[in-house]
């Protein structure tokens, strides 16, 4: 996705597909439905919803719902390239801190994500989003 037309329209067909996935979320107790769309290098896209449960603590959100699906179909080699957020609500919505950590194990430092903000979509590439990942090398 090196031509800035060619990210555009990515970016806007994943944003779309995000909407989609929203459109699947479970979230009887916020309303809050929200939709992910993970642009994967080997060109595959993979979408996830939230679904809430009633203990909070133990709701998993879209982005990660999106991840856990690429991981078990493709393996966890996949790396992504692009990320879209989308929710139903119209409300400013980046990903939360717990998904910026999980995707940060998997995404491209330079992969745009983009998400509903006050102004409307924004883009921003994930290291914008979380410049000091945790990291730890493996043994």
């Amino acid at each position: 996705m090196n031509n800035p037309s060619q990210m555009d329209a990515t970016l806007l067909s994943l944003l779309d597909q995000a909407r989609q996935a929203a459109q699947n979320a479970y979230a009887p107790y916020s309303g809050f439905r929200v939709g992910a769309a993970l642009r994967l290098t080997n060109g595959e896209t993979v979408t996830g919803a939230n679904v809430e449960n009633v203990s909070y603590g133990l709701t998993l959100c879209a982005e990660r719902s999106a991840l856990v699906r690429a991981v078990s179909k493709f393996g966890p080699e996949i790396r992504i390239e692009a990320v879209a957020v989308a929710n139903l609500n119209d409300a400013p919505s980046p990903p939360c801190g717990a998904c910026r950590q999980v995707l940060a194990e998997f995404i491209l430092p330079d992969a745009p994500v983009i998400f509903p903000a006050d102004d409307g979509a924004r883009t921003l590439f994930f290291r914008e989003l979380l410049p000091l990942a945790f990291e730890m090398k493996a043994k």
